[in-house]
């Protein structure tokens, strides 16, 4: 690495973070989640803008592939905390209405997604047809988990009945969207490996479960469950992660499974105070290295040769995706009992597609699935769905949607949920 390439790396990573926090600002400031911002600041700073030339001037080719590995380093710790986040015991109050809301928010979605991908191919054909209409199937039905989570604190709704419900739904939703987006992967093929290697991904999930969780239990309440988390155990977390992403890219599978993976697989109740250090310390990790994710993936989006065929097939897109995930929950929130404008405000939620989205489209372009006018399009179906749940929760939300005062205490049972029937 050339002196004049470190100094490009770091004056790219300087010019990064600032615009990224002042993006983040703008959308907080019109009421979007900041991480919105930083993905519009990161599309704007790639070829869209003036012919190319401000992501050629500021991030020339040489200096590409090091944003790129920064990049996947976020990656693997955002994908990390998503799995982290992962509460088991959310699934537990809402059995029936959680799973009846995912299956529904995933399945509709997933079929019109498939439908339109055999339009598409006509205009974006592909060596594996049947990969890429389940891919496309399986992109439009992912819902945001960390971005709805934000969305609902922002609106003070995460500890009502239908915050809960949408999170629980949208946890679900994720679980199941990553589990078919591997199948989709292991049926393309990695790029140099065979096709049986990613079996290898059963007993892999065993030993992750079965082996290194407990020892992580036993490294993590030694000497007392309410200690703070050390440096020590800390680089121990860590090394295991970067291991477990490393095996999964390995075997034929994308590094985000094996750090989502290894994220759902760590102990929870009885290393609390270690989890919440350890979730705090990977977010701050996240908060800067994501944005380069955000430039790098703006890289590959170019809206400015988008032509009257590709804003056809973006309108086909924004229809599908906003139908199909709207439609199925709404549909399940009424059978459910809730009343119209809650079962709305439900779809609503389930809509926000956000950062996950980003993550997926990025394997499916990696992975051939799709091609650089295809990619476009889907990300600006993401940042569309995203913004557009901020303005119409605006206009949804009424006051008694809101949490309820601390005295009063959160109602989050499923015997309960007739209060989102009024």
């Amino acid at each position: 690495m050339k002196q004049g390439d470190i100094v490009l790396l770091f004056a790219d990573l300087a010019v990064i973070i600032l615009v990224a926090q002042l993006a983040g600002r703008a959308a907080r400031a019109l009421g979007q989640p900041a991480v919105l911002g930083e993905i519009v600041a990161g599309i704007l700073m790639g070829p869209t803008l003036f012919g190319g030339a401000v992501a050629a001037t500021l991030f020339p080719t040489e200096a590409r592939p090091y944003l790129s590995a920064l990049a996947n380093v976020g990656l693997v710790l955002f994908m990390f905390v998503v799995g982290l986040e992962f509460h088991y015991e959310r699934l537990r109050g809402f059995g029936r209405v959680t799973c009846n809301t995912a299956l529904s928010a995933s399945l509709l979605p997933f079929a019109l997604g498939s439908a339109l991908a055999l339009y598409l191919l006509g205009s974006h054909p592909t060596d594996n047809r049947l990969g890429f209409v389940l891919f496309f199937g399986v992109a439009m039905s992912i819902t945001a988990f960390p971005v709805l989570a934000r969305i609902l604190v922002d609106h003070r709704m995460d500890k009502t009945l239908v915050g809960a419900i949408a999170l629980s739904a949208a946890a679900v939703c994720d679980l199941a969207g990553w589990s078919m987006l591997a199948l989709v992967q292991a049926m393309v093929g990695g790029r140099s490996t065979g096709h049986w290697l990613v079996l290898l991904i059963v007993p892999f999930t065993a030993v992750l479960a079965f082996i290194v969780r407990p020892l992580l239990k036993r490294l993590l309440t030694r000497e007392g469950a309410g200690r703070a988390l050390t440096t020590t155990r800390f680089s121990v977390v860590l090394a295991c992660l970067f291991a477990s992403a490393a095996v999964t890219e390995l075997i034929g599978l994308h590094f985000v499974f094996g750090a989502f993976l290894f994220g759902l697989i760590m102990p929870r109740k009885a290393t609390e105070r270690a989890r919440t250090d350890l979730l705090e310390r990977a977010r701050t990790g996240t908060s800067f290295l994501l944005p380069v994710y955000f430039v790098v993936a703006g890289l590959n989006v170019d809206l400015s040769t988008m032509g009257f065929t590709g804003l056809l097939e973006l309108g086909l897109i924004l229809v599908t995706a906003i139908v199909g995930k709207m439609t199925g929950t709404f549909v399940t929130a009424r059978t459910e009992g809730m009343s119209t404008r809650r079962s709305t405000v439900l779809a609503t939620l389930m809509n926000t597609r956000g950062l996950t989205e980003l993550i997926v489209l990025g394997i499916g372009l990696r992975i051939g699935m799709l091609d650089g006018s295809l990619y476009a399009q889907m990300v600006v179906m993401a940042v569309v769905t995203t913004a557009s749940t901020g303005i119409l929760l605006r206009w949804l939300v009424g006051r008694d949607d809101r949490n309820p005062p601390e005295t009063a205490g959160p109602a989050l049972r499923e015997g309960e949920v007739a209060d989102a029937r009024s």
